[in-house]
């Protein structure tokens, strides 16, 4: 095929080609009039198996012929003799090792790191041994390094690295894939030294960045009939230019690096470098652009020189559009345009980004017109169902049972569905309502069983959810091995519900995914030692997020969504770069814990900027392509965006071009853009909308409430709208899922204790002390408040204020009292039909034989003045109780009514029963009723609320945020 050479043969595709598809043209080039079994003798080693499906593809296509062997770079050496190479550890394997050693010298020296870091440590150590040994570095040479300037975290890191040691060191028979994998190459090279393959062998795809892969390229090179193909070569970068790339560190940004390192190591120029096929690429002047605008930083003053003789910059940016967005959402749905009207004309199209959400909100903007890009990377499997509902299972381990999470699972379409489900959501819908009104906060057998009697749950149902659910939290660590057992069997239970009937957790694509997680995780589990629950749901979730699902249903075959590196293998007529901001494309370098990029260097390890340099190459084939569409975001959710900086430099050299166009060029691409975004702009608007009028609702007057609360009257006084959407609408809030220790918990608890102790106090004063109030406390704290943190929080307020409480009982009892506690209240307004009702905390009788009226606030107890005019509890308890109204009790005078403030601090608040006397307090009460029982009186939204940031529980339903306060009411005559 190749006639005999003293140099290594390489040849390369320059950017914009369609790399499978030259590869094939040349291919069949070369073997036109040759016999048929010719092209079947050729070896062709492909770097992926997506490039492997589309060139065989490509050769199905036609005309007929015998197809070469194709072969992946990773199984090259598999055919040959390999009995003295075990298999590869698998990965999962050396994680949990791993895990478990960072585990132990984590518990020996606390300092070293958090213990919540443990995964992300052990990951990015088997990163690092992954990387010493596809790069060849032996341990040695880490050990080396000049770390004069940084021993405090040098210290630190050896701790960790002397880990590595041990894996890297452990003989021939426990291999890593990588270290595997370079020994298999290393064999390999050397029989080919011995005995080299007489038939073609051609490498072709590989950039060579991995250092194995770097010295496969080279032996192939350098065989009789061997040779690579690279993509995306830049032909148009002068010579001077590739002399500079001979550092990397300040070049391994650059996208022509790796091939620099290549020439070097076999010793080539490059003018050495052929073409694979006399073709050209789809637009030269573009690549002549794109060339002269990535040169490295300490040669760009070139833009000077040579970009006075760049020529037809017009014909270079003709078919470039640039879409510059105000916002991601406006980038994503002028992207979804374009793909549309791809769709419409029978262009291919496809997008290219690394930015996950903006391939999501293009996916979510095309679904409006029905259309279903293929996407390549597809689902996480940690947020597909079944990962999420193992995820699920696994927290049951780690916490209590809470409402929140029993009703996700039992919500989840995964449970319950081996038959029956109907019934099963019906059981769980009463069950959630039951949980919002009754509790308790953390389910248990005996709250369940009480739900079944309280609403007649099927017997079965109930035990199943009994079983599943309740008492699997477990604090202790326990074996890998055992965990597993328990998640898989927990989660096919739950899965199969109370019929027994097995469940789809395990169905379809996802489900035979997370099953094959599971499997290897149960085959490996003995290698993971004992963990806590907490750890053992960090690693299924880890072991989740590094699988994906495609999505099931057909998608648009001409409309793709493809990850940078699927896009190195694929050809389309317009392709959209999405996202070409800093920090996204491209990424930012991850930060390295171990070796900073001078001791990577130092010690052949690959720099940060690796990853930059190959979106770079990236970046640069596919800006060459036919059609292509840049675009950005110019701000994210909350900041300004920096341009990539490969955009930047193409776009501040053609505003440094004036007089050979540049300029225009550019204003072109942009106007080419903002008609995408006009459109968008235009799909987007949404017809105005008249804000909605403060509400002032005018019921009928039999349809007004004709009975309240004592502590209704302060919300009828400032937010009548409350009184009409409680008891003319009958809307109620609904109780929360999660409960909380809020404050109306610690309300009614502290009301409970100071009732139970001045109670019991009252037969036998002597237990009025702080030893007793503080045991009374504790105990009916424990009993109601089922969160510690809480109890102890609120028992500690008490005592701060239990010595001040019991020095103005005491007082109190000097005249009178005690006489009844939590007592109705209850007044007819007469001639209104109105009635008044409360609850009294407690009514203390003088010696005198007056009241004392007395209620407790866990918060802040209102003013003398507040209670004037708004908050009038106490003031009309105490006219309640002179006109008789407080059960058990005839018409008594009342000589103090007063606010017991038990927050932070304590403190007696007295109702102003001087300035406002009862008789003046229920003629005012009346006349407030009498006022809302007449038919033009609204009820007001937000009438006199104290601050404006009160919020009410029905603000939504009045559209409060459309209007303030200072908005005029509307009336409104309801019917």
């Amino acid at each position: 095929m190749f006639e005999p050479s003293a140099l290594p043969r390489v040849f390369a595709v320059p950017p914009g080609a369609d790399f499978p598809k030259v590869l094939v043209d040349g291919l069949r080039q070369r073997f036109d009039g040759r016999p048929p079994d010719a092209l079947a003798r050729v070896q062709l080693v492909i770097n992926t198996r997506r490039m492997a499906r589309r060139v065989r593809d490509l050769f199905d296509q036609g005309p007929p012929c015998l197809l070469p062997r194709l072969s992946l770079v990773t199984d090259l050496g598999e055919s040959a003799d390999l009995a003295q190479i075990p298999p590869a550890i698998p990965p999962l394997r050396r994680r949990l090792e791993l895990t478990q050693l960072i585990a132990k010298l984590l518990d020996q020296q606390p300092d070293l790191a958090a213990r919540s870091s443990l995964f992300d440590l052990s990951d990015s150590l088997a990163a690092l041994i992954d990387e010493m040994q596809g790069e060849g570095v032996s341990p040695e040479a880490i050990r080396q390094l000049d770390v004069s300037d940084m021993s405090g975290h040098w210290a630190r890191a050896q701790a960790f690295i002397g880990i590595a040691d041990q894996f890297m060191e452990s003989g021939t028979d426990t291999l890593d894939a990588q270290a595997r994998q370079r020994r298999v190459v290393e064999n390999l090279i050397a029989r080919w030294q011995v005995s080299p393959p007489a038939h073609p062998v051609i490498l072709a795809g590989s950039t060579g960045s991995r250092g194995t892969t770097l010295v496969l390229m080279q032996a192939v090179a350098r065989l009789p009939q061997g040779a690579l193909v690279l993509p995306g070569y830049d032909f148009d970068q002068p010579e001077h230019v590739w002399s500079n790339l001979d550092d990397a560190l300040t070049s391994e940004d650059h996208p022509q690096y790796r091939f620099r390192k290549l020439m070097l190591g076999l010793g080539l120029g490059p003018d050495q470098i052929q073409p694979w096929t006399p073709d050209q690429a789809p637009s030269p002047a573009r690549n002549k652009l794109i060339s002269l605008a990535l040169r490295p930083a300490p040669v760009t003053d070139a833009w000077m020189t040579e970009g006075l003789h760049l020529a037809d910059l017009n014909g270079a940016t003709k078919d470039v559009t640039l879409i510059e967005a105000s916002s991601p959402r406006a980038e994503a749905l002028a992207i979804a345009l374009r793909l549309r009207q791809a769709v419409e004309t029978g262009q291919t199209a496809a997008l290219i980004t690394p930015d996950r959400m903006l391939t999501r909100q293009v996916s979510a903007a095309l679904d409006r017109w029905n259309i279903l890009p293929d996407d390549s990377a597809g689902l996480p499997l940690q947020l597909s169902p079944p990962g999420r509902f193992l995820r699920h299972v696994a927290e049951l381990f780690a916490r209590r049972l809470d409402g929140e999470a029993l009703l996700t699972l039992l919500k989840h379409p995964l449970c319950h569905d081996g038959g029956d489900r109907g019934a099963h959501l019906l059981h769980t819908r009463d069950l959630e309502l039951d949980l919002r009104r009754h509790g308790p906060p953390f389910p248990d057998s005996v709250s369940l069983t009480a739900f079944a009697i309280r609403n007649e749950a099927p017997e079965d149902w109930v035990s199943w959810v009994i079983d599943a659910f309740c008492d699997q939290y477990q604090p202790d660590e326990q074996p890998l091995s055992d965990w597993v057992a328990r998640l898989r069997t927990l989660a096919e239970t739950i899965s199969a519900g109370a019929t027994g009937e097995p469940g789809t957790l395990w169905d379809k694509n996802a489900g035979q995914k997370a099953l094959a997680v599971m499997a290897a995780l149960e085959g490996e589990a003995h290698h993971g030692g004992a963990m806590t629950a907490h750890d053992f749901a960090d690693l299924l979730g880890a072991l989740l997020s590094g699988e994906e699902v495609r999505d099931r249903d057909a998608p648009h075959p001409h409309l793709m969504i493809w990850g940078t590196l699927e896009a190195r293998v694929q050809g389309a007529d317009l392709l959209l770069l999405g996202g070409l901001n800093e920090g996204s494309w491209p990424e930012t370098a991850a930060p390295d814990p171990w070796l900073n990029r001078q001791m990577r260097n130092e010690a052949g390890l690959l720099l940060p900027e690796r990853r930059i340099g190959l979106s770079a190459h990236d970046f640069q084939q596919a800006i060459g392509a036919p059609e292509v569409v840049l675009t950005r975001a110019t701000r994210s959710d909350d900041a300004e965006t920096v341009p990539s900086r490969w955009l930047n430099r193409m776009t501040n050299l053609l505003q440094g071009l004036p007089e050979q166009g540049g300029t225009d060029a550019l204003a072109a691409m942009r106007a080419r853009g903002q008609k995408w975004l006009d459109w968008a702009e235009t799909l987007e608007h949404a017809p105005q909308i008249a804000a909605a009028h403060r509400p002032s609702p005018r019921p009928p007057v039999a349809a007004r409430p004709r009975r309240l609360s004592v502590t209704e009257i302060k919300r009828l006084i400032r937010d009548p709208y409350a009184i009409y959407a409680r008891h003319v609408l009958r809307l109620k809030p609904l109780d929360p899922l999660v409960q909380a220790p809020d404050a109306l918990l610690r309300g009614i608890v502290i009301h409970k204790v100071l009732e139970q102790f001045v109670r019991d106090s009252v037969l036998d004063p002597a237990l009025l002390s702080r030893e007793n109030f503080l045991k009374r406390a504790e105990a009916l704290l424990l009993q109601h408040v089922a969160w510690p943190t809480a109890r102890k929080l609120w028992l500690a307020r008490l005592e701060r204020i239990t010595d001040s409480f019991l020095s103005a009982e005491i007082h109190r009892r000097t005249d009178g009292g005690p006489v009844a506690f939590e007592v109705g209240m209850r007044l007819a307004l007469a001639p209104l039909d109105f009635t008044i009702a409360g609850r009294a905390d407690r009514i203390d009788r003088s010696g005198q034989g007056a009241l004392r009226i007395i209620d407790y606030k866990t918060g802040t107890p209102p003013t003398e003045s507040q209670q004037a005019k708004f908050d009038k509890q106490l003031l009309i308890e105490a006219a309640l109780a002179e006109q008789g109204g407080i059960e058990g009790f005839d018409p008594l005078p009342v000589a103090q009514a007063i606010f017991i403030g038990m927050g932070g601090t304590y403190k007696e608040v007295p109702a102003p029963l001087q300035k406002e006397p009862t008789d003046k307090v229920l003629a005012e009460l009346k006349e407030l009723i009498s006022a809302y029982l007449e038919p033009d009186q609204g009820f007001s939204s937000r009438r006199m609320l104290h601050k404006d940031t009160d919020v009410g529980d029905y603000d939504h339903l009045a559209r409060f945020g459309e209007w303030d306060r200072s908005a005029e009411t509307a009336p409104e005559d309801l019917t």
